[in-house]
C-alpha cells in the first residue's frame, strides 16, 4: 500500500494549501517523524501484537480505530477539524497500520500538522473578535460538551463555536469585575500565547499523540511513553529525582520559581525564593549559559535536572525586579529531592462523642509507589508506599488511635506488589489477589514479606478516582470482611500493566525508543469476581459526584468484559454486615443536620443537571445570578469552617476566568492555601462513621457515639518517613 500512503500524504497537502490562505498567520513549521520514532512505531507493533493481554493484528480494522482515536485526541471537542477535513482525511483512514509496519510516517504526522493549521487559525480568529466586544443582554448559550457532536460542516459553522468560546472567555472576566480594556488585553495574550505554544510542539510530541492513539485504540491502559515522558514515569514510581528542589512554573514566557523544596539544593542555598525568573542554564563550572526565555517548561527542566552531587547554574531575575532587573548567577550542586507531597501522609483526628474524645488516624496515600532500582541495588532503606504506611502506623499507634482510616480518594494505582504488601499490614500473610495471564494461568498473589500492623478497626475511603491497586486494597478489605469500604464506587480498572523498555529490546545505550506501559494481565478479588469495569462498590456510599458514564472503565468503548473465576482459598477474619444497619442510620441521621454535607448534596445535583442541559447561559443578567449563589455557597463553606479564614476569603475560590499561568504568583498561592483549609465534608464524615464503628465494637449500640454533626478536629500530622511533625 506505499503508493496509497503518498496518496494519501499528498491530499493532506493539498487541503494545507486549500486550508485558509493567510500569509499574515504564523503557522507553526511542519513537522516531520525522526527515524528512531518510526522504529520505535515497528518495535512497540511487534510486541502488542504479540505479547499483549487482548492482542490483535495491526491491520486494517485496528488502523480504523487508530484513525478514530487519534482524531478523538487531537480535537476532542470537534472545535477546529471541519467536515470537509476529516473526509478528506477519512480517504486512508485503514493505512495506518501500513505506515506503522512501513515505517513511514508520513501520513499521521500530515494530520498532526493540519490540526496545528486549523488551531492557529482558530486563535487568530479568537484575537479579531476583541476589538468589537460583545452584546450580553442577548439570551444566547454555548454548548459545555461537544465530542457527541458532528464535526462543524463549514468555516462560518466553526467559526460561530469560537464566537461563542470567546464570549464566554470575556464574560467569565467580567464577571470577575475586570474592565474591558484589562479583558481585551488578558485574552489577547491568552490566544496569542496557545498560538505560539503551537509552535513548540515537537515531532516527539506529535509522535506520542500517534502511539497513544494506536495503544488506546486496543486497549484503555495501554500506553506509549517517550524517553521523557518513561523518565517522568519512573520519578512518579519513586518519588525521588536528582535536581535543585525547586517547583516550577511558566508564566509570561518566564520559567518561574512556584515552590522551593525544603532542605533541598535551591532552598539551602538561600540565593533563591519563590516568583524568581529563571532565565539562563548553564552546565558545571564553566559551561556555556543558555538562554530558556521563551522556552518550554519541561525543556527547561530537563536542562536543570541531572546526575547526582553534578553542578548548575542559573541565570535569575529576582521576583521584585522588572525586564531590565540585574541578572545573579546561582551556582547549584545537584542533590536527591523527594517528591514529598505525593507520599502517604497521616493526621490524627479528635471526634467528640457523648462520653468523651475518640482519636482516629487518618493515612492520606496518593499512589502505590514504590523505588524498585533501589530496592534491586539491595537499598535497606528503599521508598515504598507499604513501609511508609508502615511507618505511619507506628506512629498512629503510639498516639494511641482507636481506629485507622486509609483515605485511597483519587489513587490511581500504581506497583501490584506494594498493593499486596499494603494489603498485609492490615490481613497479614494472607492471599490478597488473583492475576490471570494471556494464557489463561492464574496465579495467586499472597503476602509473604509484611506482617500484621494494625488489628483494630479500619475504614477505607474511595472515590471514583480509587483505581487499580487501590481497588486491590479496598476489595481485599471488603472479601475478608476486614474493615468498612466507604465512598463512591471506584473507576473499574482490573487489569495489570507491565513496563517494557523498546531500547533495552533494541539494546541501544542511550534511550531513544521510548517504553510501552502494556496490559499483560487481568486481576480478581479473592472471592473470584474482578473489579473490572463495576469497581468496588462501597458498604456506605456516598451520592456520586461526577458523571460516572463519562469517567471510569466503563466509559471506554474498549475495556475488557467483567468476568469470574473461581474463589481463592480464603477465610474471612470479620463480618461488618451485622454493623451495618446501625452505621447507615446514625449516618444518614447525622448528614440530614449536616449543613455542609446538604450544600455538597445541592451542589451535586447543580452539577447532574448542568451536565443533563449542557448549556450555559451568556446572559450576563443570569450569569451574575448563578455566581452571587455560588459566592454564598462558598462563604457558608468557609464561614462553618474551623479553618481561620477571614470574611471575603470565598473570592478567592469564586471564578476569576483566568487560566493557571495568567494569575500573580502570589495570589494563585494563596488561593491554593484556601482551598486546602475548606472543610473536606466526606473525609470528616468517614471519620465519624468508624469513630460509630468504634462504639459498636465497644457495645454501645443504643445511641451513636457521635450522633452530632460536631466535625472533628485534627490534633496532630504526620510525615510519611522519619515520623517527625509536619
Amino acid at each position: 500500500m506505499g503508493q496509497k500512503l503518498i496518496g494519501f500524504v499528498l491530499a493532506v497537502a493539498a487541503a494545507l494549501q486549500g486550508a485558509r490562505a493567510d500569509t499574515e498567520l504564523a503557522y507553526p513549521p511542519l513537522l516531520k517523524p525522526a527515524v528512531q520514532e518510526a522504529k520505535a512505531a515497528r518495535l512497540a507493533a511487534d510486541l502488542l501484537s504479540r505479547y499483549h493481554y487482548k492482542a490483535v493484528p495491526l491491520d486494517d480494522a485496528l488502523s480504523g480505530k487508530v484513525f478514530d482515536q487519534y482524531l478523538k485526541s487531537l480535537d476532542p471537542e470537534k472545535l477546529y477539524f471541519l467536515q470537509s477535513d476529516i473526509d478528506r482525511l477519512a480517504v486512508d483512514r485503514n493505512r495506518l497500520d501500513d505506515a506503522i509496519l512501513t515505517e513511514d510516517l508520513r501520513a499521521p504526522f500530515a494530520i498532526f500538522n493540519l490540526y496545528e493549521r486549523r488551531a492557529v487559525e482558530r486563535m487568530a480568529f479568537a484575537r479579531s473578535l476583541l476589538a468589537k466586544g460583545f452584546d450580553f443582554e442577548r439570551n444566547e448559550t454555548l454548548m459545555i460538551d461537544r465530542k457527541d457532536q458532528p464535526w462543524p460542516a463549514t468555516e462560518a459553522d466553526s467559526l460561530e463555536l469560537w464566537r461563542k468560546r470567546v464570549k464566554n472567555d470575556w464574560l467569565r472576566l467580567k464577571l470577575a469585575g475586570q474592565d474591558d480594556a484589562a479583558i481585551r488585553k488578558v485574552l489577547d495574550k491568552r490566544y496569542d500565547n496557545a498560538a505560539r505554544r503551537l509552535g513548540k510542539i515537537s515531532s516527539a510530541d506529535a509522535f506520542q499523540a500517534f502511539m497513544n492513539a494506536y495503544t488506546t485504540a486496543i486497549e484503555p491502559h495501554t500506553n506509549y511513553l517517550g524517553p521523557r515522558a518513561a523518565e517522568n514515569f519512573d520519578i512518579a514510581m519513586r518519588l525521588s529525582l536528582v535536581g535543585i528542589g525547586a517547583v516550577l512554573t511558566e508564566i509570561d514566557g518566564y520559567i518561574t520559581i512556584r515552590e522551593l523544596v525544603a532542605g533541598g539544593p535551591a532552598s539551602v542555598s538561600g540565593q533563591l525564593k519563590v516568583g524568581d525568573r529563571i532565565v539562563g542554564v548553564g552546565q558545571g563550572a564553566a559551561g556555556p549559559m543558555e538562554d530558556v526565555v521563551g522556552w518550554r517548561l519541561d525543556d527547561t527542566v530537563a536542562l536543570i535536572r541531572g546526575t547526582m552531587a553534578s553542578t548548575v547554574r542559573l541565570d535569575v531575575l529576582p521576583a521584585d525586579g522588572g525586564p531590565d532587573a540585574s541578572i545573579k548567577t546561582v551556582v547549584l550542586v545537584r542533590n536527591t529531592i523527594t517528591v514529598q507531597d505525593s507520599a502517604a501522609k497521616a493526621k490524627v483526628y479528635s471526634v467528640t462523642t457523648g462520653e468523651g474524645k475518640r482519636l482516629v488516624g487518618v493515612i492520606t496515600l496518593p499512589s502505590f509507589y514504590e523505588d524498585v532500582a533501589a530496592m534491586q541495588k539491595g537499598d535497606k532503606d528503599y521508598r515504598s508506599a507499604a513501609r511508609d504506611v508502615a511507618r505511619l502506623l507506628l506512629d498512629l499507634k503510639a498516639q494511641k488511635v482507636e481506629a485507622v482510616l486509609m483515605d485511597l480518594r483519587n489513587n490511581g494505582g500504581g506497583s501490584l506488589r506494594e498493593a499486596v504488601e499494603l494489603t498485609g499490614l492490615f490481613l497479614g500473610k494472607v492471599p490478597v489477589v488473583q492475576t490471570r495471564d494471556a494464557k489463561g494461568d492464574i496465579t495467586v498473589a499472597k503476602n509473604v514479606d509484611t506482617g500484621l500492623a494494625w488489628s483494630g478497626p479500619l475504614g477505607v475511603l474511595i472515590n471514583r478516582g480509587s483505581a487499580s491497586a487501590s481497588e486491590i486494597f479496598a476489595a481485599a478489605v471488603q472479601d475478608y470482611g476486614r474493615g468498612l469500604v466507604i465512598g463512591e464506587p471506584s473507576f473499574g480498572k482490573g487489569t495489570v500493566q507491565t513496563v517494557a523498555s523498546l531500547d533495552r529490546i533494541a539494546r541501544n545505550a542511550t534511550p531513544v525508543f521510548g517504553d510501552l506501559k502494556m496490559t499483560v494481565a487481568q486481576f480478581f478479588r479473592v472471592n473470584g469476581g474482578t473489579t473490572q469495569l463495576r469497581g468496588v462498590t462501597p458498604d456506605i456510599r456516598y451520592p456520586a459526584s461526577g458523571d460516572e458514564a463519562q469517567f471510569g472503565e466503563s466509559s471506554y468503548g474498549n475495556a475488557l468484559p467483567w468476568t469470574r473465576i473461581k474463589a481463592a482459598d480464603y477465610a474471612s477474619v470479620g463480618d461488618i454486615s451485622t454493623q451495618l444497619p446501625r452505621l447507615l442510620a446514625w449516618h444518614e441521621s447525622r448528614v440530614r443536620r449536616d449543613r455542609d454535607y446538604q450544600g455538597l448534596l445541592e451542589d451535586v445535583a447543580k452539577a447532574q443537571d448542568l451536565r443533563k442541559n449542557n448549556v450555559i447561559s451568556l446572559n450576563e443578567g443570569v450569569r451574575r445570578k448563578e455566581r452571587a449563589a455560588q459566592e454564598k455557597r462558598l462563604a457558608a463553606m468557609l464561614g462553618g469552617a474551623e479553618t481561620g479564614t477571614t470574611p471575603g476569603t470565598e473570592s478567592a475560590l469564586a471564578d476569576d476566568g483566568l487560566q493557571f499561568n495568567e494569575r500573580k504568583l502570589d495570589k494563585d498561592l494563596a488561593a491554593r492555601k484556601t482551598r486546602d483549609a475548606v472543610n473536606d465534608v466526606l473525609l470528616n464524615e468517614a471519620v465519624n462513621i468508624l469513630s460509630d464503628s468504634v462504639a459498636l465494637r465497644e457495645g454501645k449500640s443504643q445511641m451513636s457515639a457521635s450522633a452530632s454533626a460536631t466535625r472533628p478536629v485534627v490534633v496532630k500530622a504526620l510525615l510519611g518517613k522519619g515520623s517527625s511533625d509536619q
